[in-house]
């Protein structure tokens, strides 16, 4: 495959940053997207020229670090992690806009890399149970019913890769919030503290400079791990409970 990169080169925080166009030729498509973009940086490197900063770690879609905007799409036109994504889902020729993901809460570090340790923030306010150490029940020895039991597991699924931030125009982080205060709030362990949590974690969410939820569907839509959207309505349900004093 042959192809042409538009991508997106900034050297700093606060530097001044634009979007350079790179030639590659004879890509197999059976390569990962980030793995192609490993042969790019080989071919800088060398020709002397500073390879491309871009974030990955597990390569197996897991850990959620690789997200990219790849021609406008979260991840790409695959609903999958960007790792994950090969180049078979692209034509020879084509020309492909790569893009960091476009937030005020996930400000560009240096090329391709955001800082989205805003999302770890919004854990650090609420997103645990409290429990004295050594005091904790088995867990096996509380009964949790199925449904509860499996709608948590799939909120659990969620491996804040911010695709959700980047595909909503308002660069909201409801789905995240979301799948996190479902996830607890759905077992017995998360009772507790069910509605401080909430209330903690969505202030913030508005403090870090999410933008807020208009129920446009592009997060869900973008989400590698099909996180459902009626997640935000369990955070919705949940927040009006606490202002009531019912959680």
């Amino acid at each position: 495959m042959e192809l042409t990169l538009k991508i997106w080169r900034q050297a700093g925080p606060t530097a001044k940053g634009e979007l350079v166009t790179y030639q590659l030729k004879d890509i197999s498509p059976d390569m990962s997207f980030l793995e192609m973009l490993d042969v790019l940086n080989e071919q800088l490197i060398a020709e002397g020229t500073e390879p491309i900063a871009f974030d990955s770690d597990c390569r197996e879609g897991i850990c959620g670090m690789c997200g990219l905007m790849i021609s406008g799409e979260a991840h790409g036109p695959e609903r999958t992690t960007t790792c994950q994504l090969h180049m078979r889902s692209f034509r020879s020729g084509e020309t492909i806009t790569v893009e960091p993901w476009r937030a005020n809460a996930f400000p560009v570090i240096r090329d391709l890399v955001v800082d989205r340790s805003a999302f770890d923030r919004i854990i650090q306010s609420g997103g645990f149970i409290s429990v004295n150490t050594g005091a904790a029940p088995e867990a096996h020895s509380v009964p949790v019913p199925k449904d509860k039991a499996d709608r948590a597991f799939d909120s659990a699924k969620c491996i804040g890769c911010g695709a959700c931030v980047a595909a909503c125009p308002n660069a909201s982080g409801m789905l995240f919030l979301g799948a996190k205060v479902t996830h607890l709030g759905e077992l017995p362990q998360g009772q507790p503290e069910r509605g401080g949590r909430v209330v903690k974690m969505l202030e913030t969410h508005d403090l870090e400079g999410f933008g807020g939820c208009t129920n446009i569907g592009e997060c869900a839509a973008a989400c590698p791990k099909e996180i459902p959207l009626d997640v935000i309505s369990t955070l919705n349900a949940d927040l009006r409970k606490a202002a009531r004093g019912a959680l």
